[in-house]
């Protein structure tokens, strides 16, 4: 019997590109033919509630693009449709595999993940190497000088701008090290073979250059154009943090540098506090007595509360797989303040129908609305729909794209909650927990 070739591995995960991408670099430059590598996790894929979810689609194109880049270089991506364990059992199987070359993932189930997966390769006698590629700084690279995870935006800001430069954007010269590519020609599955179809919501191609400038002017207006519509983008990895930070960089605008910041800053607060995925990070919250109340929570999900802004909200994310960001706390704060309605219900809505569903930021956005989490709203702010169209949407722009039968009052919902009570009993019932 032959000896098993032996090669390297890059696991692309949170990363769908063959450009600036840390980790493939670094596997590419290590000196062996490097395999490229997904896993069309069952651990993950097994929880989604739609067979035709947009993330599938949007990774599953990606990946065919990908494989086809790679096809001119001689090479292919191996997929798989198992569990971590189980694809690397198959592949140590048929190679002899010296390093696995990943990059970091933040997530606590990646966490895990990588922590059970650098184990069985240790003790398969192969390593297990990760790399940051998906934030500008990670870890414990923006801390305190104590040490300590900051846990408030705007410090955290200070010291990232202070640490920035070239070296943190330098973009990664991948196409130079192409040679080393494992040369295998793999056939590509269709995506049905992974149990899933191609989803028919329309995913935007990536353009963000042309609002950094007046992004501060326009972003919070969602009947405008004015944000970049990338954050799926970035999301998979399909664009590079590095490219993005350094054109915002270079704008004399800072507002969407900022935007990429409190990216960096939630992902490291859920990397410090992963209890935050599904715990308010200031614990006295938890003890909220949460009203219990299907029909208001599935009318907010429909986007029928009878709130004009909160319902075109709610129907621009099921029509499209996306949510302005205004939109996102306007209806954040609906949802837990003026219903009472638990946070985390709102939060698990949002990861199965956003497009661009990352948990830091998520999460992140929840507890801010909320007012539970790290650096958030206090908790007696809470948004007026009334103020926040008049502000944000004066003409209905908005509003009358995605609920054109407002001010039809034989077809548009009363609303199902008066603002000003429920203000009141939000209050009270924060209260009540910041005492018990």
């Amino acid at each position: 019997m032959p000896d098993k070739q032996s090669i390297n591995i890059f696991w692309f995960r949170r990363d769908l590109r063959l450009h600036d991408n840390a980790g493939f670099y670094r596997a590419l430059k290590s000196g062996k033919p490097v395999l490229p590598l997904f896993i069309f996790d069952k651990v993950i894929l097994d929880k989604l509630e739609d067979k035709d979810d947009a993330r599938v689609t949007f990774i599953y194109q990606s990946l065919v693009k990908m494989d086809q880049e790679l096809k001119k270089q001689g090479s292919s991506i191996l997929i798989k449709n198992t569990s971590p364990i189980e694809t690397y059992t198959e592949i140590l199987n048929e190679y002899t595999v010296d390093t696995v070359f990943t990059n970091h993932d933040y997530e606590p189930y990646a966490k895990q993940r990588d922590t059970e997966i650098a184990q069985f390769l240790t003790d398969k006698g192969s390593k297990f190497c990760t790399f940051k590629d998906q934030v500008i700084f990670d870890r414990k690279e923006i801390v305190k000088a104590d040490g300590s995870p900051y846990t408030i935006y705007t410090p955290y800001a200070r010291k990232w701008k202070e640490k920035l430069n070239d070296f943190y954007l330098k973009a990664y010269p991948v196409e130079k090290y192409f040679k080393n590519l494992f040369k295998i020609n793999l056939n590509f599955p269709s995506i049905r073979s992974i149990g899933f179809e191609i989803s028919s919501l329309p995913i935007p191609d990536q353009e963000y250059k042309s609002v950094i400038a007046d992004y501060a002017k326009t972003r919070d207006f969602p009947a405008l154009e004015g944000t970049s519509r990338i954050s799926h983008h970035l999301r998979f990895g399909t664009v590079s943090i590095r490219e993005l930070a350094t054109a915002a960089n270079q704008s004399a605008e800072k507002t969407w540098l900022n935007e990429l910041i409190w990216r960096d800053f939630y992902a490291m607060i859920l990397w410090h506090f992963p209890q935050t995925m599904d715990h308010s990070y200031k614990t006295d919250f938890d003890k909220i007595e949460w009203r219990k109340n299907d029909a208001d929570f599935q009318a907010w999900c429909e986007g029928k509360t009878g709130y004009p802004l909160v319902d075109a909200g709610m129907r621009q994310l099921n029509t499209i797989g996306w949510m302005h960001n205004r939109l996102r706390m306007v209806t954040a704060s609906f949802l837990s303040k003026d219903l009472l309605i638990d946070w985390r219900l709102g939060e698990h809505y949002f990861s199965r129908k956003l497009l661009d569903y990352d948990m830091s930021s998520n999460v992140g956005g929840w507890q801010w609305a909320t007012g539970t989490g790290t650096d958030a709203a206090p908790f007696f702010r809470i948004f007026s729909p009334d103020a926040q169209t008049k502000k944000f949407d004066p003409k209905l722009e908005y509003i009358k794209k995605w609920v054109p039968e407002y001010g039809d009052f034989t077809k548009y919902p009363k609303p199902i909650v008066d603002h000003k009570e429920a203000r009141e009993r939000c209050l009270a019932a924060f209260k009540k927990a910041l005492n018990s």
